[in-house]
C-alpha cells in the first residue's frame, strides 16, 4: 500500500488503464510493474545502466568486504552504558539507514509498545504457509531481540546484525546503501504483514485491524476533472512524496502536491480525508541529469516547522481553503507588482551597472555641494605661487654645477601649478613643462559653469527628490512586508489551527545521489531537547543544529524524510506505567517474560566481561608493583658497582696523549666508521615488523631513504656529541671533538627540514600507522594522568596532515587515469583512508571534522566531471565507502614495536635522561 502519486497519471494515459482505488492488491503489483518496466525502458533507452541492476547481475565480483571492527576499545567500561542515555546501534556496514530508520521508530513509544509485546500466530509452531511467513515472522522476532537491548541493554550500544542481514535479503542489491526509501517501505510492508497474520488468527470471522496500517497509513481523496468528466477516487497513503526543487520551505511543497495542475487533460486536487498518527513525509531530494546521464542530489535549501497544521489540506475545510488560495493568489500577483516597483528604485539606470536612485541623487548632491578650487585660469594666489615656484626651478636649473633635478616635493607642486605669463616664464626641462595640468583644471570634479542662483535651486531640487524616493522606498518595502505578513498568517485562525502535527523525526542525508551518510535527529519531550542519533554515537543536540544540517544548503547534508506525530495523541510518546503501583515502567519492567530473560543473560555476559577486565588490570597492577620494588633494589646495587669499579679502575694508556685534538679527532673517525657499519648492515638486513631497526635508529631510516652523506655525517656527529655520553675523560674529549666538527657544517651545506618532508612525501603510508597508534595511545594516558602522555593536538595534527595529504595523492592517481595509479589509489583509501576518518569524528573536533569534510568533497567533486565508464563505475562504488563512515573504529595492522626493555634497563634510561635535562622532575610529572 503505497501512495499511488507517482502511478496515477501512467496509469490514466495507458490503454489498459488499472483500478487503483480498489482492495485488490494485484492490480496495484501490476501497476508497480508496469511502471518500474517503464522506468527500465527509459534508461536503456537513454544508454544508462540501472546501478543496482547492475550490481546484482555482478555482485561475486563487486561485493565488498567490510573492514573488521576494532574490538570497539578493549577496556569494556568504555562500552558501558550512562545512566538513561539511549543506546546506539553499531553499523555493521552500509547500514547507517538501518540505524537511523530503527531509532526514529523505536522512539514512537506506542510502536515500540506494539513491536515488544507482539507475539507470533500459533499456525506458525507448524510448517510456513507462505514465503511471507518463513521471512516476515522470524524478522519480526529478530526486531523484539533488537528493541529488547535497545530499552534493558547495559552496553552503548548493541548488534543489529541478525535483523539486519533478513532485511538485505530482500534487496535487490543488498550491498547499496542508497535504497533508504525502498528500506522504509519494506519495513512497513514486513510489519504490516506480520501483524495482519496475528490479526487474522485473532479476530476470526471479524475485519481484523492491524494496528501498523491505523498508526502509519491515511488515506486522502482525488478530486478532479478527466476529459471533460468528473472523478472523485480515494486512496490509502503511507509515506507521503513531496517534490524539493523550486519550494522554500514544506508548505510550499505541500500546495504544490494538493494541487496538481494541468496535465494534458487532466485537471485533479488533492484532499486528505483521514491522517495517520505518524505522518511521515518523503523529501525528493534527487533528479536525473539528462545531460550528464545520472541522478544528481539537489542541495537547495527547504524550511519546515517544528509544528505543522495540516487543516488547510483537510477535505471537511476545501471551501475555506480554496478561498484563502484565491486570496494567496492575489496578494502574490500585487506583491509581485510591487517588487517590480521596487526594483526600479534599488537598481537605476539604463547602463549595465545599476545603483539605488537615492544613492545617485545623493551623489548628484554631495557634487553640488563642491567648490573649485579656482574660479578664473589665473587668479592672483595662483599666479604667486606660480612666481615663488617657478623662481625655484630657475634656480635649480641655472645653478653653476649645472642643471639638477628639484625635490620630489618641489616637482609635485610644479606639476600642478599653472604656468606664468610670459615675461616671467624661464627656461625648465621639457618633461617638466609637459607634465603640468590645464590650467582651468579643479582638484576634484565641482560645477564651475553655474551661478550661485541656480545651484540653489538644483540643490534644493535634488534634497526634495532625494526625500521623494527614500519615502517611496520605505513605502514599497512596507507594503510589501504588510503582504509577506498576512500571507504567513493566512491560516493563523483558530479555526485553521485544529489538526497539529509535532515534528518527531528528522532524517538527513550527507553526500551525493549515489552515496552517502544518514542519521537522524529525534525529539526527546522528556527532557525537552533533540538527540542525534549516529549510529553508536547519541548525543543532546539542538533545533539550531537540527537546522543547519537538516534544512540544506549547508554542506552536502540535508533531511529526506520528515516524521511527524499527531499532537493530539499523547498515546504515541507516553510512557507505560504500572496498573497496580501507579509507576512508571522503566528498564526491564517494560518487558515481556521471553525479552526479560534474553536482555538479562546478555547483560550478564557484559557483566562477566567487564569482571574479567578488572581481574586482569589487577593482576597487571600487582605486576607492576613488584617488578618496581626488584627494579629499585636491583637499581642501588648496580650504582653502587659501578662507582667501586669507577674509583679503582686505572686511565687508559689511551688517552695518554699529548695533543688534545689529534688523537681524539681520530678516535671520533673511527667510531663514525663502526657506528656507520653496523647501522648499514642493519639497513640491509629483513626484519620482522617488532625488530624494525629502524626505530632503534634514524640512521637506518636515514640510508633506506638515500640521504645525503652531509646528513649521515651531521646525525652521526650529534650522537657523539651528546652529553649523556660523557661517561669518563676519553668519552667527554670525543664529544668535544664531535662538537667541534658539528660547528664546522655550515648551515647552507644542508637541509635537514627539507629533506625531511621530502622522506615524508614518500612515507606517508608508513607514517600513517605510527600516527594512528600514537593518537590511541596518547589519549588512554592522558586519561590516566594529566603528564602521562604529550600534547594531544599535535599528534592530532599529524595525523590529520598525513591524512589530507594521503588522500591528496590518492585523487591525483585517480586523476591519472590510468589503470595501476587508479588501483593503487583506490587502494590507499580503501586500506588505510576510509577505516582511519571514524576516527577523526569519534570525539566531534572541530579541524578534525573539517578535515574529513575536505576529503569527502575532493572525491564528491569528480561527480560533475566527464569521465571514463570504468573510471565512473569504481567512483561510484568507493564513495560510499568514503561517506559512509560512523564513529566506528576500523581494525588496522600493529605497528612494529620497539624491543622490550627490562625494568632495570628502563630505570637506568631514565635517570641518564633526566640527569642530562639537569633538573628534577616535578610531582606527577
Amino acid at each position: 500500500r503505497v501512495c499511488m502519486n507517482e502511478l496515477k497519471d501512467y496509469a490514466c494515459v495507458v490503454s489498459d488503464v488499472i483500478d487503483l482505488t480498489g482492495d485488490d492488491k494485484d492490480d496495484l503489483q501490476r501497476a508497480i510493474a508496469l511502471s518500474l518496466e517503464e522506468s527500465s525502458r527509459a534508461f536503456r533507452e537513454t544508454g544508462i545502466t540501472d546501478e543496482e541492476q547492475a550490481i546484482t547481475e555482478n555482485k561475486a565480483s563487486l561485493k565488498r568486504t567490510h573492514t573488521e571492527v576494532w574490538s570497539d576499545s578493549p577496556n569494556p567500561h568504555d562500552r558501558k552504558r550512562m545512566e538513561n542515555c539511549p543506546v546506539g546501534l553499531k553499523n555493521v556496514g552500509n547500514t547507517c539507514w538501518f540505524s537511523a530508520v530503527i531509532q526514529s521508530l523505536f522512539n514512537l513509544l506506542e510502536f515500540q509498545r506494539l513491536v515488544l509485546h507482539y507475539s507470533p500466530p500459533a499456525r506458525v509452531q507448524d510448517l510456513p504457509r507462505n514465503q511471507k511467513e518463513h521471512r516476515n515472522l522470524p524478522f519480526m522476532q529478530e526486531l523484539r531481540n533488537l528493541f529488547s537491548l535497545m530499552v534493558g541493554s547495559k552496553r552503548k550500544y548493541v548488534d543489529p546484525s541478525c535483523a539486519v542481514e533478513i532485511l538485505k535479503d530482500a534487496f535487490k542489491s543488498s550491498e547499496s546503501q542508497q535504497d533508504v526509501s525502498e528500506f522504509t517501505h519494506k519495513l512497513l510492508d514486513w510489519l504490516e504483514d506480520a501483524f495482519q497474520m496475528k490479526a487474522e488468527e485473532d479476530r476470526e470471522g471479524e475485519k481484523p485491524k492491524n494496528p501498523m496500517v491505523e498508526l502509519f497509513y491515511g488515506r486522502f481523496l482525488a478530486v478532479g476533472v478527466l476529459e471533460g468528466k468528473k472523478f472523485e477516487n480515494t486512496e490509502m497513503f503511507g509515506q507521503y512524496p513531496l517534490q524539493v526543487n523550486g519550494f522554500k520551505d514544506l508548505h510550499e511543497c505541500l500546495e504544490a502536491a494538493m494541487i496538481e495542475g494541468e496535465i494534458e487533460s487532466l485537471h485533479s486536487s488533492h484532499w486528505f480525508t483521514e491522517l495517520p498518527p505518524v505522518l511521515t513525509f518523503e523529501l525528493s531530494r534527487f533528479e536525473f541529469n539528462q545531460a550528464l546521464g545520472r541522478p544528481e542530489k539537489i542541495h537547495s535549501k527547504l524550511e519546515f516547522p517544528s509544528m505543522l497544521y495540516m487543516d488547510r489540506y483537510m477535505d471537511r475545510n476545501r471551501e475555506i481553503t480554496r478561498i484563502k488560495r484565491e486570496e494567496i493568489r492575489r496578494l502574490k500577483e500585487h506583491l509581485t507588482l510591487l517588487q517590480q516597483r521596487l526594483e526600479r528604485y534599488l537598481s537605476y539606470g539604463s547602463g549595465p551597472k545599476r545603483f539605488p536612485l537615492a544613492d545617485v541623487l545623493q551623489y548628484a548632491m554631495e557634487f553640488t555641494s563642491s567648490k573649485p578650487v579656482c574660479t578664473s585660469p589665473c587668479g592672483s594666489e595662483v599666479l604667486s605661487c606660480g612666481f615663488d615656484l617657478f623662481t625655484l626651478a630657475r634656480h635649480y636649473s641655472t645653478a653653476e654645477q649645472g642643471p639638477s633635478t628639484p625635490p620630489e616635493g618641489l616637482a609635485l607642486a610644479l606639476a600642478l601649478t599653472p604656468a606664468p605669463s610670459t615675461q616671467q616664464r624661464v627656461p625648465i626641462h621639457k618633461p617638466f613643462t609637459q607634465s603640468r595640468l590645464p590650467p582651468d583644471l579643479p582638484m576634484h570634479p565641482a560645477p564651475r559653469h553655474i551661478t550661485e542662483e541656480e545651484l540653489q535651486v538644483l540643490e534644493g531640487c535634488l534634497h526634495r527628490w532625494r526625500s521623494e524616493v527614500e519615502n517611496d522606498t520605505r513605502d514599497l518595502q512596507g507594503s510589501i512586508s504588510r503582504i509577506h505578513r498576512t500571507i504567513e498568517l493566512m491560516y493563523s485562525d483558530k479555526s485553521m489551527m485544529q489538526v497539529p502535527y509535532r515534528l518527531h523525526a528528522v532524517l538527513v542525508h550527507e553526500g551525493q545521489a549515489n552515496a552517502g551518510h544518514y542519521w537522524a535527529y529525534i525529539y526527546d519531550p522528556h527532557q525537552r531537547c533533540w538527540m542525534k542519533y549516529n549510529d553508536i554515537s547519541v548525543t543532546k543536540s539542538s533545533w539550531e543544529e537540527l537546522v543547519r544540517d537538516s534544512f540544506g544548503g549547508y554542506r552536502n547534508a540535508s533531511a529526506y524524510c520528515l516524521m511527524y506525530i499527531n499532537d493530539k495523541k499523547p498515546f504515541l510518546i507516553e510512557e507505560e506505567f504500572n496498573k497496580e503501583t501507579g509507576q512508571m515502567l522503566s528498564g526491564l519492567d517494560k518487558l515481556p517474560p521471553d525479552l526479560k530473560a534474553y536482555v538479562k543473560e546478555d547483560n550478564g555476559l557484559f557483566d562477566k566481561e567487564m569482571e574479567e577486565w578488572n581481574t586482569l588490570q589487577a593482576r597487571k597492577a600487582q605486576q607492576e608493583k613488584l617488578a618496581l620494588a626488584v627494579a629499585t633494589a636491583a637499581t642501588a646495587a648496580v650504582a653502587e658497582t659501578t662507582a667501586t669499579t669507577t674509583s679503582s679502575q686505572p686511565m687508559s694508556t689511551d688517552l695518554a696523549y699529548q695533543s688534545p685534538f689529534t688523537p681524539c679527532l681520530i678516535y671520533v673517525c673511527q667510531a663514525i666508521k663502526v657506528e656507520y657499519t653496523r647501522l648499514l648492515r642493519f639497513s640491509q638486513e629483513d626484519t620482522a615488523p617488532g625488530s624494525d631497526y629502524r626505530l632503534q635508529h634514524v640512521i637506518v631510516y636515514f640510508i633506506q631513504n638515500q640521504a645525503p652523506k652531509k646528513i649521515l655525517e651531521r646525525t652521526l656527529l650529534m650522537q657523539f656529541a651528546d652529553r649523556n655520553l660523557g661517561f669518563n675523560e676519553r668519552c667527554k674529549s670525543i664529544m668535544k671533538v664531535a662538537r667541534a666538527k658539528l660547528d664546522l657544517i655550515k648551515p647552507e651545506e644542508i637541509n635537514m627540514e627539507e629533506y625531511e618532508v621530502s622522506i615524508l612525501k614518500h612515507c606517508f603510508v608508513e607514517a600513517l600507522m605510527y600516527l594512528i597508534y600514537s593518537y590511541q595511545y596518547n589519549r588512554e594516558l592522558l586519561v590516566k594522568g594529566l603528564y602521562r602522555g604529550h600534547d594531544d593536538e599535535l599528534i592530532g595534527l599529524y595525523r590529520r596532515e598525513c591524512l589530507l595529504k594521503l588522500n591528496e595523492n590518492a585523487a591525483g592517481m585517480f586523476e591519472s587515469g590510468e589503470e595501476p595509479e587508479v588501483s593503487n589509489g583506490l587502494s590507499i583509501m580503501n586500506e588505510l583512508v576510509v577505516p582511519c576518518i571514524p576516527l577523526l569524528l569519534v570525539h566531534d573536533i572541530e579541524k578534525d571534522l573539517v578535515s574529513v569534510e575536505d576529503m569527502r568533497n575532493r572525491w564528491c567533486s569528480y561527480l560533475g566531471q566527464e569521465m571514463e565508464p570504468n573510471l565512473q563505475e569504481k567512483l561510484t562504488d568507493f564513495l560510499p565507502k568514503l561517506l559512509d563512515c560512523s564513529t566506528e573504529i576500523k581494525s588496522f595492522h600493529d605497528p612494529p614495536k620497539l624491543p622490550t626493555y627490562s625494568t632495570l634497563e628502563l630505570v637506568e634510561r631514565y635517570s641518564r635522561v633526566m640527569a642530562s635535562l639537569s633538573r628534577v622532575p616535578a610531582d606527577g610529572r
